[in-house]
Formats: C-alpha cells, sequence, structure tokens
C-alpha cells in the first residue's frame, strides 16, 4: 500500500472515492479508513502507525466540519498528509459554510505541521497531488502522470485549440 484514505465519516464516502478512483487509474494500492479524530483518537492514531509500518508513503484525509482529520494525522507522522475540506451535508441541507470552515481549518495549520490542502469537496485533485508525489520515487508512476497529461493537451488541442465557430 502506497497511500492511505481517512475519511472522518461514511457520508464522506461519495466524495472520497474520488481521490481512490484516481489513484486506480494509475495502479496504485491504497487503503481506506473510516475513523473520526474527535471520536476515536486511540484508534487513529494506532491505525496512522499501522498503515506506516505498512509501508505508505502518502496520507489523504478528508474532513467537514472542525476538519480536525487532515491535522491531527499530520501531527503524528512525517508522511505527506493531503487534506480535503468536505462540506459538511446533513439530510436537505447544508451547515451554512459549504465547506469553508472545513477549509480554513486544514489549510491555517500551525508552522511545522503543514497539510497540503486541495478544493473544497476537490477529492480528485488530492488523487492527483498523491500520485505526483509518488511519482517523484517511481518511474513508472511518472511516466503514467506524464502519458495523462499529454492526453489532457491532445483532447484540448482536439477541442477548440485551432478556433471554434460558435
Amino acid at each position: 500500500m502506497k497511500v492511505a484514505i481517512f475519511l472522518g465519516s461514511k457520508s464522506d464516502m461519495d466524495t472520497m472515492k474520488k481521490a481512490a478512483d484516481v489513484l486506480k487509474d494509475f495502479g496504485i494500492d491504497y487503503k481506506a479508513y473510516v475513523i473520526s479524530a474527535h471520536r476515536a483518537g486511540d484508534l487513529l492514531v494506532k491505525t496512522i502507525k499501522k498503515v506506516e509500518e505498512d509501508g505508505c508513503e502518502v496520507i489523504i484525509a478528508g474532513a467537514g466540519l472542525s476538519a480536525a482529520l487532515p491535522g491531527v494525522i499530520a501531527s503524528r507522522t512525517v508522511l505527506p498528509v493531503v487534506g480535503v475540506p468536505l462540506e459538511c451535508i446533513n439530510p436537505g441541507k447544508s451547515n451554512g459554510l459549504a465547506g469553508m470552515d472545513a477549509l480554513l481549518s486544514i489549510v491555517m495549520m500551525p508552522p511545522q505541521i503543514p497539510v497540503a490542502t486541495v478544493g473544497i469537496g476537490n477529492a480528485k485533485n488530492a488523487g492527483y497531488l498523491a500520485a505526483q508525489i509518488l511519482a517523484i520515487k517511481y518511474p513508472e508512476i511518472k511516466a503514467k502522470l506524464v502519458e495523462f497529461r499529454a492526453k489532457m493537451t491532445a483532447d484540448a488541442e482536439a477541442n477548440g485549440g485551432e478556433g471554434i465557430e460558435l
């Protein structure tokens, strides 16, 4: 396993699955865990130690509301942590902050305990960032990223690089 994905709640699964899908596309092994930093702190610490022992190299953590999960994880490991701020949605309504609370909580980490942070709900970018981090060490992941970017550029050129008629 190269990446561990942590979710603060089962309700985050649909969004965080997008990070897993990107990792699958690049052939990157991962495991996912649902553990609340507030409700199960001891279990979280134990699981962080386990994923480190299992060879994990990057951690992706998604959380809403106070969004403590990415920061708590970063405080317990020296592995790179990518935080995904999530909009906390109760059945049928938002908490009114549209994920800004989570974004600010994750991005405003104290000095010496950084968390890389992607956009609100953008777990897909967390997957791409994890792949880029791993590409430093793994040539096969780097080659897949280079190929992916080349295809993205070719698609953009095919969809209007010469100008289109509206």
